[in-house]
């Protein structure tokens, strides 16, 4: 057979969902300029520092009460806080998600639930954002090095910023649970 064929997507290198999964308004929980709106933000980093720039983040969260939205995160927010966006990195491994702080759950602490998809990973990261200040049974058992790892810092202008180390010796913190396992 002398006939070349195109390579697929399941033999090339990824990551496609560039292409399709960031839409127009995915990384707006909420409005900019809505009262209490706060800027999540970070960089994405692989293994040897340097910024990721096709990863891509989504974020499910409380609301300020401490109430998990019931209406599902969608193309169209349809004015309902849904408690779910997804921001793509930039050429600089940047992300920025417009949210509010969200309450802890049932008296919990108050965290960003976070999935990351990035080249060279064969399924989706699941990790934490803590907001300062925030504690819980999981974040008090890691060594203080890995806790650092899930808590965000509030900066000057107000923002909370969240970095994620893909690998090396500032490796966020990841998390598996028993739905996902294969």
């Amino acid at each position: 057979m002398s006939e070349t064929l195109a390579p697929t997507p399941g033999q090339t290198i990824g990551p496609f969902f560039h292409d399709a999964l960031p839409y127009d308004g995915g990384a707006f929980l909420v409005p900019a300029g809505t009262a209490g709106a706060v800027r999540l933000h970070g960089t994405v980093y692989d293994g040897s520092g340097a910024p990721v720039p096709d990863a891509l983040l989504e974020v499910r969260q409380a609301d300020p009460s401490g109430a998990a939205p019931r209406a599902e995160g969608s193309l169209r927010r349809d004015g309902r806080f849904t408690g779910w966006g997804r921001a793509a990195t930039d050429a600089s491994g940047r992300y920025a998600f417009t949210t509010v702080e969200p309450a802890g759950v049932d008296g919990g602490a108050a965290f960003f639930s976070v999935v990351v998809l990035a080249r060279g990973l064969l399924d989706r990261l699941f990790t934490r954002a803590y907001l300062p200040g925030q504690s819980d049974a999981f974040l008090a058992g890691l060594p203080a090095a890995e806790a650092q790892t899930l808590r965000v810092v509030r900066e000057d202008d107000g923002s909370l910023r969240f970095d994620v180390h893909l690998q090396g010796d500032r490796e966020t913190v990841f998390l598996r649970y028993p739905r996902h396992e294969r």
